[in-house]
């Protein structure tokens, strides 16, 4: 179970941004979207085998959704922890080859394609199949392999005390509330509540414990294979952890709670192009003057748990840390809240002490001013062009390529927007006509789906002549999928981040747009 690391011989990972930026490109997609027999893409062979197809296609970055466990919604942006591994995420068969599991026990998690859909992720089902197998595994550990899960745990005592011990506490429980467990010292996270608790839980807790060090172990393994192809992993970070979370149960101080531990107001964002009535996400927020006085010493640790984790790394919501949505925790919708100032360059400043310069994007969409604009600036942090916006109103929008700035990661859409051929279909006449002008769009057979879709060509041959120093899309761009492939739709509360391909589809990829993307790329210098 020890933990992999780069090898630091292996090829280069491009720089993404400063001086020795490169020109680059690269497709986004979640571990869980992979394909393989257990209901869910894991950090097994598949992983490892498309680090390898994206290289052969010339691409040198694998954007990911962010990898901690689901919260509500099966959403990854609603996470009870900022720090821990999504279990479901584990290779079952990387534990048979280790004796943790027989084979017939991992064959039992399978799930029969064409009965069980091969194209979306059940999370239900997979948690239902998955846990009792790693639970098998952790009690089957030797003397050796506990002592390296040991090692593990001291390594990152930091957070995962708190995290090993709430998922203890929440199956006792049951429920991850911590607010209504009975012991009222254990809501309030009180020092001798919890060491006691460690104690009475310790089997419970080492089973926790274990479980993010396979984690850890099997993504180390996928990132020293990645920087062996010279594939960076572009991670990301959500802003906010959900209510009910380790890091909100263990370090109340630094949110935005009332005695009873619930938010007084909660995050989420305006009215704006995704939706009428705003966004509730219903996170709380973040009591930023405890934080300064800390010298943002949680968010030091961590944005250094995440770059020592991804070779670069997107805070979501980039425009929370300069002025944040403030909804009051009693309303109904968005609509109610208000501005309030973020930390702005404060926070900035002290990780730039604490870590030096970071591989760092920010995620600078939605209701952006100027000084949203001002503080990107100052950071130096590349921004987010997404093509899908640039034909909305006629106007010379700085989602344009041709407005394109060097410092700037550019998107056909993100895992927020529909596919693009969905997008094609779903738009107006004008917009359209727009598009396809300035996109060189014939008229007719623009319909066409599949990874030959001479539409989507045209639309990522535009995106990777941009001038922004990296290009990225979607999978399901590249494949040519419909809106029925959709990640996520905004305001949505169910149905999201199910998304799945299958072998056959990765093999078209090698066979029909590994060509396709590689000649872009000789032809654009990516």
């Amino acid at each position: 179970m020890s933990e992999a690391r780069p090898d630091p011989a292996a090829a280069s990972v491009p720089a993404l941004s400063g001086r020795s930026a490169v020109r680059s490109a690269g497709l986004l997609l979640p571990i869980a979207s992979l394909p393989g027999p257990y209901g869910t893409g894991t950090l097994g062979p598949d992983a490892l085998d498309f680090v390898d197809r994206l290289r052969d296609a010339g691409l040198r970055w694998w954007q990911l959704l962010p990898l901690v466990p689901p919260g509500e919604g099966d959403s990854p942006y609603q996470s009870v922890s900022a720090f821990a591994g999504s279990p479901w995420l584990i290779d079952l068969d990387a534990l048979v080859r280790k004796g943790l599991l027989s084979p017939d026990e991992a064959d039992s998690a399978k799930m029969r394609p064409f009965v069980d859909s091969p194209y979306s992720v059940d999370y239900a089902r997979v948690r239902t199949l998955h846990e009792p197998l790693l639970r098998l595994a952790a009690a089957r550990l030797s003397d050796a392999g506990r002592a390296e899960v040991d090692a593990f745990a001291r390594r990152h005592a930091g957070w995962l005390d708190d995290y090993a011990l709430f998922m203890a506490l929440s199956g006792r429980y049951g429920t991850l509330d911590f607010r209504t467990w009975p012991d009222e010292a254990l809501v309030m996270h009180r020092p001798h509540a919890v060491a006691k608790a460690l104690a009475e839980n310790a089997e419970e807790v080492a089973f926790w414990r274990f479980v993010q060090a396979e984690f850890f172990a099997q993504w180390n393994a996928l990132r020293a294979r990645a920087a062996r192809r010279g594939v960076g992993l572009f991670g990301d970070m959500p802003l906010y952890v959900s209510e009910c979370s380790a890091d909100v149960w263990g370090r109340p101080e630094l949110f935005e709670l009332d005695r009873d531990r619930r938010p007084s107001r909660v995050a989420g964002v305006p009215p704006d192009y995704f939706a009428a009535d705003g966004q509730r996400w219903g996170q709380p927020l973040y009591d930023w003057k405890r934080h300064a006085r800390d010298g943002y010493a949680w968010w030091i640790g961590r944005v250094r748990h995440a770059l020592g984790f991804y070779d670069a790394v997107r805070i979501d919501h980039f425009r929370g840390l300069c002025a944040y949505w403030a909804i009051p925790a009693e309303a109904a919708t968005a609509r109610e809240g208000t501005w309030c100032p973020g930390p702005g360059m404060d926070l900035f400043r002290a990780l730039e002490k604490a870590m030096g310069p970071a591989p760092i994007v920010a995620e600078d969409l939605g209701d952006i001013d100027a000084d949203v604009r001002a503080l990107l600036a100052e950071t130096g942090f590349p921004g987010m062009k997404v093509l899908q916006f640039a034909f909305l109103d006629g106007s010379d929008s700085t989602h344009l390529p041709h407005n394109h700035v060097r410092n700037a990661i550019a998107y056909t859409g993100t895992h927020d927007n529909d596919t693009t051929l969905g997008w094609l279909f779903a738009m107006g006449e004008e917009e359209r006509a727009r598009t396809f002008e300035y996109c060189g769009i014939a008229p007719e057979g623009w319909t066409q789906g599949g990874p030959e879709s001479p539409a989507l060509r045209r639309l990522l041959r535009v995106l990777w002549a941009s001038p922004a120093v990296v290009a990225v899309a979607p999978l399901q761009d590249v494949l040519g999928f419909g809106s029925d492939t959709r990640m996520n739709t905004p305001g949505k509360p169910d149905g999201n981040w199910r998304f799945r391909f299958t072998r056959e589809n990765a093999e078209a990829f090698t066979r029909t747009a590994a060509p396709f993307l590689r000649a872009l790329g000789r032809t654009y210098h990516r």
